[in-house]
């Protein structure tokens, strides 16, 4: 009788089975099911970064026709910033801000630093691309805001994913779009809006994600709709695109990955490669 051993000589050539080869064939026994609401849950944080890219798109926009001054918007940005700079320590009663160990001296300390070097270094900022055509400007800023998308931490445990990355490139584009602008102010407003909404807004969508869920969603969807309803005074047919966009991303996306999910057909059985279960680390003392 075959016996599945290399230490006995037997009379089988070598890739011989037998039929009882099959019966530890599994299926499946690593796959992960998905429910729907939980991956619509999930796609949120793509819906909120596509839409930071279009409000900051179109908070300049604004600022290069002249329907936004400088000074209304540092103003708004100022105050959303405050709101949630006590949204953010309300969710979780301080508990975060204290295993930190970081003050709000402390926090009012870097975004003076900060405010103060963005404002100094305006000018600079400013002038730092007139020897590139405007034409170059737009299509570097549309490559580095597409390479923010993609390698932005939605939460996927991936190669791909580096923060670090995706907000350098996001900061490059704004100040590519800021030096079109036409004056110092517009330029050191737009850098500032830029790490509010690429860097500091991320931080309370991931806590509010983490602690309220429901809050999240509400947030989620509100943000989406600010989004559509400024994209629709500048461009009717681009905010039906936008929002058929984020459709696909929230609705259609999870339904075809709940679909595709059923089709899925991993077999496991004794040709995988041996896994070695016992602790060994005592040999390595």
């Amino acid at each position: 009788r075959w016996q599945k051993v290399l230490y006995e000589r037997q009379p089988f050539p070598d890739n011989y089975v037998d039929q009882r080869f099959l019966e530890e064939l599994r299926k499946n026994v690593h796959a992960r099911r998905y429910r729907y609401g939980a991956v619509v849950f999930q796609s949120g944080a793509v819906v909120q970064q596509l839409c930071s890219v279009c409000v900051f798109v179109l908070t300049w926009w604004y600022m290069d026709a002249g329907r936004l001054s400088p000074h209304g918007l540092f103003g708004a940005a100022l105050a959303s910033s405050l709101l949630g700079y006590v949204l953010f320590d309300a969710v979780d009663g301080g508990a975060g801000r204290r295993e930190s160990g970081r003050t709000r001296w402390a926090d009012l300390k870097s975004t003076l630093v900060f405010a103060a070097f963005t404002y100094g270094f305006s000018p600079v900022l400013k002038t730092l691309t007139e020897s590139i055509s405007t034409d170059t400007i737009y299509a570097m800023s549309a490559l580095m805001l597409l390479g923010h998308l993609i390698f932005f931490d939605y939460g996927a445990n991936a190669a791909i994913v580096s923060s670090t990355l995706s907000l350098n490139m996001a900061i490059f584009a704004s100040v590519c779009l800021a030096s079109r602008l036409p004056r110092s102010l517009h330029t050191f407003v737009v850098v500032t809006f830029a790490m509010q909404i690429f860097a500091l807004w991320p931080m309370l969508q991931k806590k509010l994600k983490a602690r309220t869920p429901c809050c999240y969603v509400g947030v989620t969807v509100l943000f989406a709709l600010a989004a559509l309803a400024g994209l629709a005074t500048v461009s009717s047919v681009g905010a039906v695109l936008f929002a058929s966009l984020l459709l696909a991303i929230s609705c259609l996306c999870p339904y075809c990955l709940i679909r595709l999910q059923l089709l899925k057909d991993n077999i496991h059985g004794p040709w995988d490669e041996a896994e070695i279960k016992e602790d060994l680390s005592r040999f390595l003392m």
